[in-house]
């Protein structure tokens, strides 16, 4: 496929130069440079727990931990 890429000035002289040092055209190595890249695993962030109550913190209204009491929140809103 061809397409068109903006680089800096600077970042397309550079690998022009490494491509050029290596024997390589400039697309070889971007080809390589991309795949490399792609290859990589994205790390996963372990899942949190959410906090749900804490009985500490002023204002909190019922423990989302009972369910009952939630309930009864409800109920009491309603």
């Amino acid at each position: 496929m061809r397409t068109t890429l903006n680089l800096s000035d600077a970042l397309a002289l550079e690998a022009k130069a490494r491509a050029a040092s290596e024997g390589r055209t400039f697309t070889s190595f971007l080809e390589d440079a991309l795949r490399e890249h792609l290859a990589r695993e994205i790390p996963q962030a372990a899942p949190q727990a959410l906090p749900t109550y804490t009985p500490q913190v002023p204002g909190s209204l019922v423990d989302l931990d009972d369910k009952e009491a939630v309930w009864d929140a409800l109920d009491a809103s309603a």
